[in-house]
């Protein structure tokens, strides 16, 4: 009897201390706590230790020149810091807006500000502008003269065909004495604008990547300096007259409201304006195009 009675109590206790066991696992399970293996170390935290940020790949939409050589030169700069540069070249001045306002291109590189003005009128976006990068002197060109006063009465001019290049183009024919206008301030003058013109001049209207082509086909042609250096024009060299340095209208990096301040499109922008970019431009293009910073 003694020997069944000290068996029972022998179980009981056993029962009692595995539920004890149990409610402890419990317990710290319910706590976050995990129980500790036997003869393993749980490796302690590194409270300092912060993530690699993630690789980025912005997709820029550009002119090839003087654009796209721009971005390629400081694309080192950008590798080093995560974000890596897709450029998509453009040979228009719609498309890459367009694309940009769709979410196609993260950001583009081509255009000044009264531009871009006019197409988030017309188009109704809200593309913005991030930073200044570079001026490009607005020049004209020919091939039959080599000075303005050779300009014949009749001659035939030709001009960008957009609201803002026109009207820059008829400022530089009025700053020259070739017309007058109603405002020779405004960007928007169109051919309606012309008050006075002495020389008869027939002055057409183009898409602005046509006008290095129709060059031979003209007696002079107002051309925006990305397509002249695109058919090897040297804008400080060959144009008959050019704007001086001056010139308000800086080329400028775009991006869209949702993303303008994120840190790649920040980055960017910094590498744009940097030291690395200012001394590509001045070394490469030699005064055809002025860094605006």
């Amino acid at each position: 009897m003694k020997k069944v009675l000290l068996t029972l109590f022998s179980l009981t206790l056993v029962m009692v201390l595995a539920a004890c066991g149990n409610n402890n696992t419990a317990n710290n399970q319910a706590a976050g706590q995990t129980p500790a293996k036997s003869g393993t170390a749980e490796p302690a935290a590194d409270a300092t230790t912060e993530p690699a940020a993630e690789p980025v790949t912005l997709v820029v939409g550009a002119s090839a020149k003087p654009h796209a050589e721009i971005l390629k030169a400081i694309a080192p700069q950008l590798e080093a810091q995560g974000v890596t540069l897709e450029i998509k070249e453009f040979t228009d001045y719609v498309q890459p807006n367009v694309q940009l306002a769709e979410k196609q291109l993260d950001a583009n590189f081509f255009q000044h500000q009264p531009y871009l003005d006019a197409q988030n009128k017309d188009n109704k976006t809200d593309l913005v502008s991030v930073t200044a990068v570079h001026v490009e002197p607005f020049g004209a060109y020919s091939q039959k003269i080599k000075s303005i006063d050779e300009l014949a009465d009749g001659a035939m001019v030709a001009i960008p065909n957009d609201a803002t290049n026109g009207g820059r183009a008829l400022i530089l024919l009025a700053k020259n004495g070739l017309i007058t206008l109603n405002d020779d301030t405004n960007i928007t003058s169109t051919k309606a604008d012309i008050k006075e013109n002495k020389k008869n001049l027939e002055i057409i209207e183009l898409d602005a990547a046509m006008l290095p082509r129709q060059l031979g086909e003209v007696d002079l042609a107002l051309i925006n300096t990305n397509f002249a250096l695109e058919a090897k024009l040297v804008p400080t060299k060959d144009a008959l007259f050019i704007e001086g340095t001056d010139s308000p209208y800086a080329n400028i990096l775009v991006s869209r409201l949702d993303n303008k301040d994120s840190e790649a499109i920040q980055k960017l922008a910094a590498a744009l304006t940097s030291p690395e970019a200012k001394t590509f431009i001045e070394e490469e293009y030699q005064g055809s195009i002025i860094p605006a910073f």
